[in-house]
């Protein structure tokens, strides 16, 4: 494609962009619509009037000595008009300006936060595509409101053009010719400035995120131990340092662009159409005689009024063209066709359990294959564990299971059914899950534990659930108890939790849910042997009455399961129970005894601690 195509192209989709913001504007908040058309309306209304009416009026009744009375009440209407239009452009300005941004804000991001919901886990994990979603969020309802002006601006500001257009025609028919001036300064060198600037936004982008998150890792808790424990904080300087130096680049790079650009401009905008029409109109009046000192008047008079909505028209319209740039991130995200829609319908999964089943399930992230033709089946009520090295597919296969991905190629089947064909959300309520990766919310322990569910006599259920987790003594010792307000980020009394006891919370999740299969993602991998063991005794006691699934870095925690599943590198290499397993003597075998040689004298020192206590 050419270069002029490429730009026609450009200018299509730009365009395409602004009316998108605009549709969005008038379904979210058309009061900002409505007042920006009568705003624009009094803007140019006044600028015709005032230099194409009122002058002539004036000037007029000077030649003709209609008398001062005639005078003063053309005036005294005209200041009362344009005083009630100042008290509503005040009023637009501060008052709904204000209150309807934030209301489109609000729509805005309310848009950008179901759609972040709704988009499946991969997009998360994609760096191109969190890019665009930061540059959407990039003061979204700023540019939704330029445009939207901008588009009203223009038109109305056109039509006003035309009319000043006319009546300066009527004067002098060569005038005309100045009005080339702005337009090549505003819609050339205004459009190459702008794009010059995008360009320079889109190369600052990556460099922006690195910023953000060496600033964010700064201020919040996460990382705050280990920066002063460690010298990691030269090496944050340094990716700050690196990133800021980039951005340097970056700005060297377009700034000579930028900057000659706006000089010309800047020139042809302003200097040669100022300039220029009031060396032609002396030129006349002092010269050649053609015009009178009253028709130089208003003729001068037209042509500011002229070059003013001139400019203001075509900076409306580089306002469109610039913002129209940015907003599409915003509606390229918002339009993006997710893969697994998190609102996805369909057949709603039958609330008895039967079986769950990998069906010759390969799985690649990014071309990388991790896992590879993939078949087991758990049957209901069993109690079963993936088990492996570090790598092996153990939480992609929960990931899988889940739908947060879907298969590259084979089956998975719920009660004999491909999950694609069910609703969701409805499939994913079958399971109750703790991944190892969880995260705490700043709201209060109850909440944390409830997750937005709710239940009859809730605080009992919390309660219960977080006995079984073994954190409840620890939870009563806080000042609110189950109500006590978790993390700081919006409360300096907010509770902070050892890891230990925060993985407790995140497991009463699990724990007080009732769903038919139940899935622990290394649920005891930040808790001590005691701690670990009575977990699991509660753990083994809810697969009584549920379908068990758990991934556990010990071997010794797996001994009850009904099937243990042994992974390496993203297959299943061995299949049974612990005893069949043990006897076989192949893989798990080696990694039990292995690992036994390591905890078992902790594990005996576990039991004798125990037996003392009780």
């Amino acid at each position: 494609m050419s270069e002029t195509n490429k730009d026609k192209l450009s200018f299509k989709v730009t365009m395409k962009n602004a009316w998108y913001a605009m549709v969005l504007t008038r379904e979210i908040c058309p009061a900002i619509i409505v007042h920006s058309f009568f705003l624009w309306l009094i803007g140019h209304g006044a600028w015709v009037f005032f230099d194409g009416v009122f002058m002539r009026v004036i000037v007029d009744a000077l030649d003709k000595d209609l008398g001062f009375d005639h005078i003063f009440k053309f005036i005294l209407i005209s200041g009362a008009v344009f005083l009630l239009c100042a008290i509503y452009t005040n009023y637009v300005e501060n008052v709904v300006y204000p209150l309807e941004t934030n209301r489109l804000f609000g729509g805005v991001y309310k848009k950008l936060y179901a759609k972040a919901k709704n988009v499946e886990l991969k997009c998360y994990e994609d760096s191109d595509f969190y890019n665009r979603y930061t540059m959407a969020m990039d003061g979204a309802e700023e540019k939704i409101t330029a445009i939207c002006r901008g588009i009203i601006g223009a038109s109305i500001g056109s039509v006003a053009a035309l009319a000043v257009f006319y009546l300066m025609y009527d004067i002098d028919h060569y005038a005309m010719l100045f009005i080339l001036s702005p337009l090549v300064g505003n819609f050339v060198f205004g459009n190459l400035k702008n794009k010059a600037e995008f360009r320079r936004y889109q190369d600052q982008a990556p460099n922006e995120k690195v910023l953000n998150y060496v600033s964010r890792m700064m201020y919040l808790p996460d990382g705050a131990k280990e920066i002063r424990l460690s010298e990691v904080f030269e090496l944050m300087r340094k990716q700050y340092k690196e990133a800021t130096d980039k951005n340097v680049l970056v700005a060297i790079k377009y700034a000579f662009a930028n900057a000659g650009w706006n000089l010309l401009r800047i020139t042809f905008t302003f200097t040669v159409i100022f300039e220029g029409v009031l060396l032609y109109a002396i030129y006349r009046n002092r010269v050649t005689g053609s015009i009178s000192l009253a028709e130089l008047t208003i003729m001068t008079s037209l042509m500011v009024a002229m070059t003013w909505i001139l400019i203001r028209v075509f900076e409306n319209i580089m306002e469109i063209m610039k913002n129209g740039m940015f907003i599409n991130n915003l509606k390229g995200f918002l339009e993006y066709k997710e893969v697994i829609p998190e609102d996805q319908d369909g057949i709603m999964p039958d609330s008895e359990f039967e079986s769950l089943e990998f069906r010759n399930v390969s799985f690649a992230y990014k071309d990388k294959e991790t896992i590879h033709d993939l078949s087991f089946k758990i049957d209901k009520g069993q109690t079963a564990a993936l088990v492996g090295h570090n790598g092996a597919g153990k939480t992609t296969i929960i990931k899988l299971m889940l739908r947060l991905y879907d298969p590259t190629s084979g089956v998975i089947l719920y009660n004999g059914r491909d999950i694609k064909q069910y609703n969701l959300k409805a499939y994913r309520d079958i399971f109750a899950t703790t991944f190892q990766d969880f995260a705490l919310f700043g709201m209060t322990v109850k909440d944390n534990v409830l997750m937005g569910r709710h239940y009859e006599d809730e605080d009992k259920l919390v309660i219960n659930a977080l006995k079984k987790a073994g954190v409840y003594d620890k939870v009563m010792t806080l000042k609110d108890g189950i109500n006590s307000m978790m993390t700081r980020e919006f409360d300096n009394d907010g509770v902070v939790l050892s890891g230990g006891e925060s993985q407790k919370i995140a497991v009463a999740r699990t724990f007080i849910k009732d769903a038919p299969m139940k899935i622990f993602d290394e649920p005891s991998s930040a808790l001590d042997p005691i701690a670990e063991y009575d977990l699991f005794n509660n753990i083994m006691k809810e697969g009584v009455e549920h379908t068990m699934l758990f991934i556990s870095h010990r071997l010794s925690s797996v001994k009850n399961c009904d099937k243990v599943f042994m992974l390496q590198k993203g297959t299943l290499i061995e299949e049974g129970t612990h005893k069949e397993l043990m006897k076989a003597d192949k893989s798990y075998a080696q990694m039990y005894k292995k690992q036994a040689m390591n905890y078992l004298a902790i594990e005996d020192d576990a039991a004798l601690t125990r037996e003392v206590v009780l």
